[in-house]
């Protein structure tokens, strides 16, 4: 075997060796959340439904609290799963501690797949990675609704307090 050939062997080798290890590194940890809290180390989230005079007016509310240190950016889409057809709920932001995402509970209807989006700390390049996606389809049936906004103000903090251990937002 020449030289040549035994060079094109040890590179293809290394490349073969290296990549999947490259790849592992971007995969992204995808989680269904199924509840209306969860919560993972570095983050929590609570869903409360805010009611409105009218059906229209009826507002669904996301409350994210990140440990910037783990997630330091967030970003959220819905999608219509049989078009595909996509709507940026928030694009990419920094998470500084929290984000309250509030969304007209018709929205749902017409993008039943809402994904949250964790990014962590570092570089923000167009391509960047997020290392947490947590999926939701339709609102979660165990969300309360509350007409009251300071009662579903105080809800949602109480259950993330809860996720996180008493810790309070």
């Amino acid at each position: 075997m020449n030289i040549r050939a035994r060079r094109v062997i040890v590179i293809g080798v290394f490349v073969a060796t290296l990549l999947p290890s490259a790849l592992a590194a971007e995969a992204t940890r995808e989680l269904h959340g199924n509840a209306d809290a969860f919560a993972v180390p570095g983050m929590a989230l609570a869903w409360g439904v805010q009611r409105g005079a009218t059906e229209e007016a009826t507002l669904v509310v996301v409350r994210v609290v990140t440990d910037p240190d783990v997630y330091a950016d967030i970003a959220v889409t819905g999608i219509d799963p049989f078009t595909q057809r996509r709507q940026q709920r928030l694009a990419t932001t920094p998470s500084a501690g929290g984000v309250e995402l509030r969304t007209p509970r018709a929205h749902f209807a017409e993008f039943p797949r809402t994904e949250l989006l964790f990014y962590a700390p570092g570089p923000m390049p167009k391509s960047r990675t997020a290392s947490l996606l947590v999926f939701y389809v339709g609102v979660p049936d165990t969300t309360p609704e509350f007409v009251d906004a300071a009662k579903l103000d105080a809800y949602l903090s109480a259950r993330i307090a809860q996720l996180r251990g008493g810790k309070v937002p």
